[in-house]
């Protein structure tokens, strides 16, 4: 009876300890598995922990960047007031700039009015120098052609006088002459003959210049009166 007993004990025994067995090998397979699991979880926070350091060094820069650009950000916005300051000058400058050239403007159209005006009294001036200019063109032709009248008339004068003093004077003498000595020829026929074919030589002579002075006169009349 107490064999029994211990077999059944024993029976009952083997059969927790295989069971305790099963529940090993169960709890070393989970433990197996939660292994691999922890180990890829470390493998998964190294990786995590070497993006993150990455991530990190990454932000650093970015915010060494971004410093930089708020640095470059300060400078721009000095930069840009003090051309804002410029241009508000620039606008002023430009504004008195504006009213000088409206008042330029007004001032050139106040001298192109006037030169308009002086422009027309040059041209009525001009129109009447060439009217002064006209008469004293035709004022000079008519004072140059006096003076070659005159110059004309004097040499008229200064040939009459040659004429006159070469070839009146001759005959005249002669006529003279004669008629101062005929009488003492009253009673020699001949002689008195001789002396009136000279007289009458003489006093052809002096007809003959009379015509051709007359002649002469009128040759320079009607050049004179010719255009």
């Amino acid at each position: 009876m107490d064999i029994k007993k211990a077999t059944y004990e024993l029976l009952i025994a083997t059969k927790e300890l295989a069971f305790q067995n099963k529940e090993k090998k169960k709890r070393a397979a989970e433990l197996l598995a939660a292994n691999k699991e922890l180990a890829f979880q470390n493998n998964e926070k190294d990786a995590r922990a070497a993006e993150l350091a990455i991530a990190n060094k990454e932000l650093a820069y970015q915010n060494d960047e971004k410093e930089a650009r708020a640095a470059e950000l300060v400078i721009a916005n000095k930069e840009l007031a003090y051309q804002r300051d410029e241009k508000s000058k620039r606008a002023e400058e430009l504004i008195l700039a504006n009213k000088e050239l409206i008042f330029q403007n007004d001032e050139k159209e106040a001298r192109a009015a006037e030169l308009i005006v002086a422009n027309k009294e040059l041209a009525f001036q001009n129109k009447e120098k060439e009217k002064r200019a006209g008469e004293l063109v035709a004022a000079y032709r008519e004072l140059k052609n006096t003076e070659e009248y005159l110059q004309q008339y004097v040499k008229s004068m200064e040939e009459m006088m040659f004429i006159t003093s070469h070839k009146v004077r001759l005959p005249v003498a002669n006529i003279l002459g004669i008629t101062s000595i005929i009488g003492g020829f009253l009673n020699s026929p001949v002689q008195l003959r001789e002396m009136i074919i000279y007289l009458k030589r003489s006093a052809t002579s002096l007809d003959e210049f009379i015509h051709e002075l007359t002649e002469f006169i009128n040759d320079k009349e009607e050049k004179r009166k010719a255009p």
